[in-house]
C-alpha cells in the first residue's frame, strides 16, 4: 500500500479550529474532523503523494472549474476523472455508458485518495445511469488507494471546458435537477486555461474578473521551494515580466501553490513563454546549496508571510 502522511487530532497538532479541515472537505476543522462526534479517521495531508500526476490532481481538486481526464487505470474499465459532476456526485455512468468519478466532492473522510479509489472501483462495475452520490464509510478492511489502482508513473493532461455541457451525452438535453445543477455550475465558472510550455506543468491562468492570476502547483518540498523563491525575489526575478507581480501562495494537499497577479488584457497563451523562463530560473535556484544571504533571508520571511485565500 502507498505511504500515508497523517495529521492527527487538534489542538495539540496546532490545527486552527477556524481553518479549513486538512481532509479537503471545504468545512472548517471545528465543523469536520474537529467536531465532537465528527469523523475520526486519520487525515492524510498529502493524499496524492507518489503519483506523477499529483500536481495536476491538486489543481483539478482545488481551482480548475471544468475539466476531464482519462485516468491511467492499471486494470479494468477505463474511467474518466472530472472536476465536478452533477449534484457534486462521487461517480456516475453517463447515458452513453461512459463512467465518471468526481474530484470536487463533499467528504468527511480523511483520505481523498482512498475515497477516489472507492469511487473508481464502483465506476468500473456500475451500469448505465447509475449514480454514486457519496462514498460510503469504511467497512473495516484496508481499502485500496488511488496509488494502488493507477500507473503511478503516468502523467495526465486534463482537457478543459468552458462549461459543463459534457455532463450530458452528445445530443441530449438536460432536465430536472441536472438542468438546474448545470445552469448553476456554468454561471460559477471562472475562465481558466492550462499553460502549455516546456517544463511548465500544473500551471493555470485564471480570469477572476478584475484581474487574472497564474496558479502554479509546485512539487518541491515547501521549505526548499521557499528558499529558491527567496533567491529570485532578492534579485527581482520572481515574476513573469511586465504586467505581473508575485501575489502570495497557499497550501493545498501538502504542496505549495504560488500565485501571480497578471494583466488580464493579455491572453493566457502570452504567459506561456514567461512561465517557462520563470520555471528555468526556479530550477536553477533550487539546485543551489549555498546559504541564503541576508537579503535572501529577508525575502524569504516576506514570502512566508504572504499567504492568500482563494475566492
Amino acid at each position: 500500500m502507498a505511504k500515508r502522511t497523517a495529521v492527527k487530532d487538534a489542538p495539540k497538532d496546532g490545527i486552527n479550529p477556524k481553518q479549513p479541515c486538512p481532509c479537503g472537505s471545504g468545512k472548517r476543522y471545528k465543523a469536520c474532523h474537529g467536531a465532537p462526534g465528527g469523523a475520526t479517521d486519520v487525515i492524510v495531508s498529502r493524499p496524492f503523494e507518489g503519483l506523477a500526476a499529483e500536481c495536476e490532481l491538486i489543481a483539478l481538486r482545488e481551482f480548475v472549474p471544468s475539466a476531464v481526464v482519462k485516468l491511467p487505470v492499471k486494470d479494468g474499465r477505463e474511467v474518466t476523472l472530472a472536476t465536478v459532476l452533477p449534484m457534486a456526485a462521487a461517480g456516475l455512468i453517463r447515458g452513453d455508458d461512459v463512467p465518471f468519478v468526481g474530484l470536487q466532492v463533499q467528504t468527511r473522510s480523511g483520505d481523498i485518495s482512498r475515497d477516489l479509489a472507492r469511487a473508481l472501483q464502483w465506476a468500473q462495475k456500475a451500469k448505465t445511469g447509475d449514480v454514486l452520490p457519496v462514498v460510503g464509510p469504511d467497512n473495516g478492511d484496508d481499502p485500496a488507494r488511488l496509488q494502488d489502482l493507477l500507473d503511478v508513473d503516468a502523467e495526465i493532461t486534463p482537457v478543459l471546458h468552458a462549461d459543463f455541457i459534457w455532463w450530458m451525452p452528445e445530443g441530449t438535453e438536460p432536465t430536472g435537477d441536472v438542468a438546474l445543477s448545470l445552469e448553476r455550475a456554468n454561471a460559477a465558472i471562472l475562465p481558466t486555461e492550462r499553460l502549455d510550455a516546456p517544463g511548465v506543468k500544473a500551471a493555470y491562468w485564471v480570469d477572476a474578473g478584475d484581474k487574472a492570476h497564474l496558479r502554479w502547483v509546485r512539487p518541491e518540498p515547501e521549505e526548499k521551494l521557499l528558499d529558491a523563491m527567496a533567491r529570485l525575489a532578492a534579485r527581482g526575478e520572481l515574476d513573469l515580466g511586465e504586467g505581473s507581480r508575485y501575489a502570495g501562495s497557499f497550501r493545498a494537499h501538502g504542496l505549495l501553490v504560488p500565485v501571480w497577479d497578471l494583466d488580464r488584457e493579455m491572453h493566457a497563451r502570452e504567459w506561456a513563454e514567461p512561465a517557462e523562463a520563470l520555471g528555468k530560473r526556479l530550477l536553477e535556484a533550487l539546485a543551489s546549496d549555498e546559504q541564503l544571504s541576508d537579503a535572501e533571508r529577508r525575502a524569504r520571511e516576506g514570502l512566508r508571510g504572504r499567504q492568500i485565500t482563494l475566492r
